[in-house]
């Protein structure tokens, strides 16, 4: 009987412990599907907001609300200034600035005059009017683009009498020789295939609508047409395309990015598969060359290929094709606070109460508005960089002491939780953009020179083989540098289409990129 009781009793131990650790199971599952229903809905706000939010980072009135919480000093102050450039204190109030901005000056004027009758300019007592002023309104005005056909004579000469004959026993005929042209044999010349180009790599206007456009106007170009003059144009400016390459690996700086780009036609891959656009912008700071470089692959070796033998700066975002590269000797990686922010934003949306999100990025836009002040005064580099130290590193010290205290009470798998975890493993490359006065806090500067990339994909969703990615690329990186350099794209296009049949070695070449152009010469220039 004794015997019974404590085999009962053993029995019984046994299943209040299964029990225990079925329940204790069940909760953890209960906890793991909970975190992951939360993660869900979050990543479905963040899309939904993608889909039909703001698409601008930028802070609402509302975000600065909830951020006088954490930075109400700043935040104060930042109100203060802004108010400053856009209203007017009068009598007790303030009013927005009234008025129109005013026409650009560069624009040509054609004045014409609204004159009274010659017999009204005479008052009632006799005494002819004195003109004693004028009102002046400018309106703008567009004629419709223009297409004509050159028309290029070449003269025939020959002798009457002897008819010329030299020792070969045939007849000379002297005739002048045909002018230089960037496409030879071809219809095209250098201001229209500028436009061309322009309209398509700078307007994102696929050939197909330009064939549309142009038949309005009474010209018969193909899309075909566009496409191999796009080719042959880019093969003439590889000697160009080569010298920006170096000039990339000359400065103090290199930022990289890379978009997707579908190609058809590629060997051994199917049609469907992503290929990408690689974008590279460096050389002089104050004369930066953007290099666009398309590739099969999104394979770190691309950025090891071409930087190779460069020492300095780079700065990226987070992929980890980019360790390597960061890696090597005389390398130094710097991180980008924008995907930093971006992160955040979206834990910032994802959510109804965002107090961390929202304190992070405010902590963030006291980074910037530090960077900023500091800019705007113009200091000598050794000046700036020791008031930049001064400024940024207690505030990079105690966002470091937040973040480590927060990802310790912060679910992982939450949108929250992941910003922690990226801004912390980004941590030493984040901060290293103190150490240069050609570093600026984020990559910016190469994502606005992949953005109209971007926006042509959209239109003309993939390339019709490697041939054209690799003419996109040159197109691309010719007309975006020449923009980072102050220059109209359709006028420097026509200017150098000009002058690349007369070039005869590289330094001829290298005279046509914008940072060695001769500006007198250019602003001669006339394509008309």
């Amino acid at each position: 009987m004794e015997g019974d009781i404590k085999s009962l009793a053993a029995e019984v131990a046994n299943l209040k412990t299964q029990i225990h650790e079925q329940q204790v199971y069940y909760e953890k599952r209960i906890d793991e599907i909970r975190t992951k229903a939360e993660l869900l809905e979050q990543e479905n706000k963040v899309l939904r907001h993608r889909l039909f939010g703001r698409k601008s980072e930028k802070l609402t009135q509302e975000d600065y609300k909830q951020m006088v919480l954490f930075d109400e000093a700043e935040c104060a102050t930042d109100e203060e200034s802004e108010r400053e450039k856009t209203e007017v204190s009068v009598a007790g109030h303030t009013r927005k600035k009234p008025g129109r901005k005013p026409l650009s000056e560069k624009l040509p004027r054609v004045e014409i005059i609204h004159d009274i009758p010659e017999a009204e300019k005479q008052c009632a007592c006799g005494s002819p009017l004195i003109r004693i002023g004028a009102e002046v309104c400018e309106k703008l005005k567009i004629i419709p683009a223009k297409i004509y056909v050159e028309k290029h004579v070449r003269p025939k000469y020959a002798c009457n009498n002897c008819e010329g004959v030299e020792n070969g026993g045939e007849a000379v005929v002297k005739i002048a020789p045909a002018p230089p042209q960037i496409i030879p044999k071809s219809i095209v010349t250098e201001t229209l295939l500028a436009y061309i180009l322009v309209s398509k790599f700078n307007d994102a206007l696929p050939f197909y609508r330009q064939e549309r456009m142009f038949k309005r106007i009474g010209a018969e170009i193909t899309r075909a047409d566009m496409a191999n003059w796009a080719i042959k144009a880019a093969a003439r400016c590889g000697e160009l395309v080569e010298l920006m390459e170096q000039s990339i690996r000359e400065g103090p700086v290199v930022q990289i990015d890379e978009t997707r780009i579908q190609v058809m036609k590629e060997y051994l891959r199917e049609d469907t598969s992503l290929s990408y656009m690689w974008v590279f912008r460096g050389g002089t700071p104050k004369k930066p060359v953007i290099l666009y470089k398309y590739h099969p692959t999104r394979s770190g070796e691309v950025p090891l290929s071409y930087l190779k033998g460069y020492a300095g700066f780079i700065q990226t975002d987070g992929y980890k094709g980019y360790a390597e590269v960061g890696s090597l000797p005389g390398i130094v990686h710097v991180g980008c606070w924008a995907h930093v922010r971006r992160k955040f934003d979206e834990a910032c949306k994802a959510v109804k109460k965002a107090g961390s999100a929202r304190e992070a990025l405010s902590k963030i836009s006291r980074l910037y508005a530090v960077e900023k002040e500091l800019r705007d005064l113009n200091l000598p580099d050794a000046e700036f960089m020791r008031k930049r130290k001064e400024a940024v590193e207690p505030l990079l010290k105690a966002f470091k002491e937040w973040l480590d205290k927060r990802a310790a009470q912060v679910a992982p798998a939450t949108l929250l939780g992941k910003a922690l975890s990226y801004t912390r493993g980004e941590w030493p490359k984040l901060t290293s953009y103190i150490l240069s006065p050609h570093l600026t806090p984020d990559n910016n500067l190469i994502e606005n020179a992949i953005r109209p990339f971007v926006v042509g994909r959209r239109n003309w969703l993939f390339s019709g083989s490697p041939r054209g990615a690799h003419a996109s690329a040159a197109l691309y990186s010719i007309i975006q540098t020449a923009k980072a350099n102050g220059f109209e794209p359709f006028k420097y296009l026509s200017y150098i289409f000009s002058k690349i049949p007369l070039c005869n070695n590289k330094a001829d070449f290298k005279n046509l990129l914008p940072q060695y152009l001769d500006e007198n010469e250019y602003k001669s220039f006339s394509f008309q």
